[in-house]
């Protein structure tokens, strides 16, 4: 009964994570996904508690362990996924019920409020606005004739627009006539009309009654010259509400072919106006923008007002030298603004939600929904098992495959039918979050507290639930589990951050990156060295389980396979240290024991794989004309090149090798006895390991000092290739060399190194946004509460993938030659359509 029970906390193999890292003696981790959440954390505590108190302090940690089992008793992961299930429902009709009863869309939300979130960086509510390029404004506008029609405020306004088709341009002329711009195809005027009156009526009509020079788009104000003319008094509104009656109907039918944007008036900083303008105070503004919109509001909406502009005065017009005109920054987000609502729907930037329609599901898309549809009635039928365990899964990296499965862990017939039903929910979901109209998406915006007081938070987390280690051998699989974990979550907290645009931040996530491939070779290494296992099994496991995810997102999410640049890059250098062992001659450490010939040819083997990199890396034709051969070249293209993934590769081409040779020198020294492992034991003699950790942390400090002094990325990429070894290495002897580092680990880190892959891979739609270049929004209005949530449901969510994903490899890989050949048959027929079809 107790191997069954500790068979059925098997291993979750490490082909579920980006890089599989444990040595072949290593033991299969535990990972029930009924266990409860934090259990071993708290045990750990109350357990050395315990041995350092006595008497009263023992009584109050025996009640301790009490209330914890009490509260786990209810509170497991089983229970989190639940309450995020809920969460989820009820989110989703929230924004369901908002979206359709609000009566507004993402177009309004663009043109009515927003924020700043710093450094003139505009957030309009709830979407997020893209900044056009020069090349993007001048495709957009091509062949259009756009025409600002007011006073010296729409001017402003005007000079700020056309700046994005030329930056160039100058604020010269005479500032009371009519100003032409032209680029290209593409008109823009300004027309000076300071007040509502007849000569503007008669121009709007001309405009109605099919002129050639009507403009496609007309962006119209003004307010301040009436206030000015007629020192503020009441009469003048009047008249001005007046006037606005006499050209609403005119407005409202130049609006059913063109695009019409009144704008609000902005404020004033009333301090600092000159005499002349005392009387345009901000009560007659906000007097006279409400004249307008209940004048030009009607049921139809065609005219569309433009008050985001205003919202970002609000918060800067005291920086205005004359009190009356804004200050560039912000006029400039009135542009952007108009920019967003002419050209979104047009471009569809994936960085600009604001604007745009759910996009039309492609055929593969429509394929999958059916399938999935199909999938969730079978699981709704059949239901789910309360008591369902996941069958342990064979820990391929350590070869360990000698315990019977015991008969309750087995997966029942319904098991593939309700994984894959609960799979289509996800996606689902996935689907939901960042292709459907309904949840809310925001931009990042970098600040230093947003990135390193997160991290100064896990990190706190991390080092307080740390515990004894089962083995403290170099990079057990514990410690391996530890080192993914932390190392994933630094790069969630830089992605949510926007901390990319910080060079020291993106320089060290750059080795984080480094030491996933770094482990990607010790790990797969340490396998065939030590087991020799080169089984077509094994192999379509580890691909099985690395790409399970990826494909099918791709088929839901309507993205292409290098887009997930992370699992491409792991399969191929998979692949590649696959065929380095498996070619002749194979050499296994059995076969290489004692015998300075056999381990000279492994080096040379490496030396050969070292050569090949080299070669593609300083042969980019080469590379480019091999990777983009048909049909593979749908495997590496990103927007119809593969320049992303030349880039990627080579950014980190050493890496593999790198880690390779590591666990060759690691196992020789192993198995020549020269290491001390034992616990407490320091890894070499005292004089070296001394020796040793001055280096490894001076080297450390050293090339955080580099990183931290890059001004260029361009340039600290070309280094970053040959020295990010030198802070792994370094890493790795701090870590290991002294026996109590050793002895100890963080089962914080490692619960979430188990499941690293998923980390990754989901961040991409459900926590994130727009493919990873937006935030997800599920509680507008409160950013903190928001990233709780919504971190809860994603993490859920992956620990959730990373079951179904173990279930259904142990269905879709079968251990037997024959059924294993037919499938990969039909899987091959499968994706090779899915090439050629895409």
């Amino acid at each position: 009964m107790t191997d069954c029970a500790n068979a059925a906390q098997g291993a979750q193999s490490d082909f579920s994570q980006p890089v599989l890292l444990a040595t072949a003696e290593a033991e299969a981790h535990a990972g029930s996904g009924h266990a409860p959440l934090g259990s071993n954390f708290v045990n750990s505590a109350a357990a050395r508690l315990s041995a350092c108190c006595h008497g009263g302090a023992k009584m109050a940690v025996l009640a301790y362990s009490l209330g914890k089992r009490e509260i786990n008793q209810y509170f497991s992961i089983k229970n989190a996924k639940l309450l995020s299930v809920a969460a989820v429902v009820l989110l989703t009709v929230f924004h369901t019920a908002s979206r359709h009863y609000g009566g507004s869309d993402t177009c309004d939300w663009l043109l009515s409020s927003g924020r700043f979130l710093g450094d003139n960086v505009w957030q309009p509510y709830g979407c997020m606005l893209h900044k056009y390029k020069i090349i993007e404004a001048k495709f957009c506008l091509r062949e259009k004739r756009i025409a600002f029609v007011g006073d010296s405020r729409i001017r402003q306004l005007f000079y700020s627009f056309i700046k994005t088709m030329n930056p160039e341009v100058k604020e010269v002329g005479n500032k009371h006539e009519n100003i032409p711009f032209v680029d290209g195809d593409s008109t823009v005027d300004f027309l000076w009309y300071a007040e509502v009156s007849n000569s503007l009526k008669e121009q709007l009509m001309l405009w109605t009654e099919g002129s050639p020079s009507k403009p496609h788009v007309v962006i119209i104000g003004a307010a301040t010259w009436s206030i000015k003319l007629h020192n503020g008094k009441s009469e003048a509104l009047v008249q001005y509400k007046a006037n606005l009656t006499a050209i609403s109907d005119t407005l409202e039918k130049l609006a059913e072919h063109s695009e019409v944007y009144w704008v609000l008036q902005d404020p004033v900083y009333e301090d600092v106006l000159s005499d002349s303008r005392k009387m345009i105070t901000n009560e007659q503004i906000n007097l006279y923008n409400e004249a307008a919109i209940s004048t030009l509001k009607t049921s139809k909406k065609k005219v569309k007002f433009l008050e985001a502009s205003r919202q970002a005065a609000l918060e800067t017009i005291s920086q205005s030298v004359d009190g009356l005109h804004l200050p560039e920054s912000t006029r400039d987000v009135g542009a952007m603004v108009l920019m967003n609502s002419m050209c979104n729907k047009i471009l569809k930037p994936i960085d600009g939600s604001c604007c745009q329609s759910a996009p039309p599901l492609s055929v593969f898309q429509k394929i999958a929904v059916g399938l999935f549809l199909l999938s969730i009635i079978i699981f709704l039928i059949l239901g789910y098992s309360r008591h369902r365990k996941s069958r342990p899964v064979p820990d391929v990296e350590s070869g360990e495959d000698k315990k019977p499965p015991c008969v309750g862990g087995q997966l029942n017939s319904k098991g593939p039918l309700v994984a894959i039903g609960k799979m289509s929910l996800i996606m689902l979901y996935f689907y939901l979050c960042d292709r459907a109209d309904i949840f809310m998406k925001e931009q990042k915006f970098y600040t230093h507290s947003t990135f390193f007081i997160p991290l100064i938070y896990i990190f706190v987390l991390g080092i307080f639930y740390s515990e004894n280690s089962k083995e403290t051998k170099l990079l057990n699989r514990e410690q391996t589990d530890e080192w993914k974990g932390w190392m994933q979550l630094v790069i969630l907290i830089y992605h949510f951050s926007g901390a990319s645009t910080f060079i020291p931040v993106y320089m060290h996530v750059r080795v984080l990156v480094a030491a996933y491939l770094f482990q990607t070779g010790y790990g797969h290494f340490s396998f065939f060295w030590l087991k020799g296992d080169f089984g077509l099994y094994r192999v379509c496991q580890v691909l099985f389980r690395l790409n399970f995810l990826v494909v099918v997102l791709c088929l839901v999410m309507d993205r292409p396979y290098q887009f997930y640049y992370f699992v491409p890059l792991v399969t191929f250098w998979f692949a590649v240290i696959f065929a380095t062992m498996a070619l002749w001659p194979q050499i296994l450490q059995k076969q290489a024991n004692g015998s300075a010939f056999w381990n000279l040819a492994l080096l040379l083997k490496l030396l050969g794989l070292l050569l090949f990199i080299y070669f593609f890396a300083y042969s980019q034709e080469l590379f480019e004309a091999v990777f983009s051969l048909r049909p593979i070249s749908k495997l590496f293209e990103l927007q119809g090149s593969i320049h992303e993934w030349w880039f990627r590769w080579k950014l980190d081409r050493f890496a593999v090798i790198n880690g390779m040779l590591f666990a060759f020198i690691y196992l020789l020294l192993q198995k020549c006895q020269l290491l001390s492992e034992g616990k407490g034991e320091p890894l070499f003699s005292n004089r070296i390991s001394n020796c040793l950790l001055f280096v490894s942390v001076v080297s450390f400090m050293t090339y955080s000092i580099w990183a931290s002094g890059c001004k260029n990325k361009s340039e600290c990429n070309e280094m970053h290739p040959y020295i990010s070894v030198v802070q792994i290495l370094a890493f790795i002897l701090i870590r290991n060399i002294p026996g109590y580092a050793r002895s100890l680990y963080s089962s914080f880190f490692a619960w979430f190194g188990k499941i690293s892959l998923e980390l990754f891979i989901c961040q991409y739609h459900i926590w994130l946004a727009a493919d990873t270049k937006g935030i997800l929004v599920l509680i507008p209005g409160n950013p903190t509460l928001n990233i709780i949530v919504s971190t809860f449901i994603f993490v859920c969510v992956a620990h959730e993938i990373s079951q179904i994903t173990n279930d259904l490899a142990q269905v879709a890989i079968p251990k037997e030659s024959g059924p294993l050949l037919k499938r990969l048959l039909v899987g091959g027929v499968f994706l090779g359509l899915v090439l050629i079809l895409s």
